[in-house]
């Protein structure tokens, strides 16, 4: 990392950096890897003899096939473990297994939500950056698609207590791409839009849609993604955001 502070800013390949907000979720804490471990840990008796192949397409299709579950949860139509519920239901169902309504359901779920948090970790990229912006005084902060305080315990449990700015959907009843909750971080860290770098793993709500903000996006593209049509700014390390 060669960024160039000055005073409480940084010269970067992006301009001039005060401040840099991030999302949370597959781009600070490695969340796909706690919900496909989790999942194949609580499922493994309905899916007996499964082989990894399965177990990577049984995976895939809850964090990746099944997001519009979420989106009717952003959208408020579906509560938080409903969404998660019709997802586990629809990896499930690929493989032909029908979970049941009532207690099976429940303990399926109930073994999920208190497994899958003990297994959230920080992406090895995140405190050395986190330790540069501290060094250079540049404030830093989160800006999530979920609620507020299922993000704090996340960040703290990850050790990720240090990012203290945090808005979540219920902050400022949007959710992104709506440009208020990203303005809404910009605020906390008393920056300007087009001096504050948005960070996130996804293309659209975190780099497409910071950008329209007019912050400046980031696409964190960490699996080597390749869309010619992407004019934005990318890199697949938290490491190459200062070079």
């Amino acid at each position: 990392m060669t960024g160039t502070a000055v005073g409480s800013s940084l010269t970067t390949r992006f301009g001039t950096i005060r401040g840099v907000l991030f999302d949370i979720d597959d781009t600070l804490v490695d969340l796909e890897y706690a919900m496909t471990t989790a999942l194949r840990e609580v499922s493994e008796h309905l899916l007996p003899g499964l082989d990894q192949s399965g177990w990577d397409r049984f995976g895939r299709i809850f964090t990746h096939e099944t997001t519009h579950y979420y989106d009717r949860y952003l959208a408020g139509e579906l509560t938080f473990n409903d969404q998660r519920l019709l997802r586990g239901r629809a990896a499930l169902g690929h493989f032909g297994v029908e979970l049941a309504e009532g207690e099976e359901s429940h303990r399926w779920l109930s073994a999920y939500s208190e497994l899958q948090p003990a297994l959230v970790r920080a992406f090895e990229d995140v405190l050395p950056l986190l330790d540069v912006l501290d060094a250079a005084g540049i404030p830093y902060g989160a800006v999530s698609n979920n609620v507020h305080d299922y993000q704090r315990a996340k960040l703290d449990s990850a050790g990720l207590e240090r990012v203290g700015r945090l808005v979540g959907t219920d902050t400022v009843g949007a959710a992104k791409p709506e440009p208020a909750i990203y303005l809404e971080g910009v605020r906390l860290l008393g920056t300007s839009a087009q001096e504050t770098l948005y960070v996130g793993d996804n293309r659209l709500l975190d780099a497409e849609g910071s950008t329209a903000a007019g912050l400046v996006g980031v696409w964190l593209n960490r699996a080597g993604e390749t869309v010619p049509s992407f004019e934005g700014h990318e890199v697949s390390s938290l490491s190459q955001l200062l070079d």
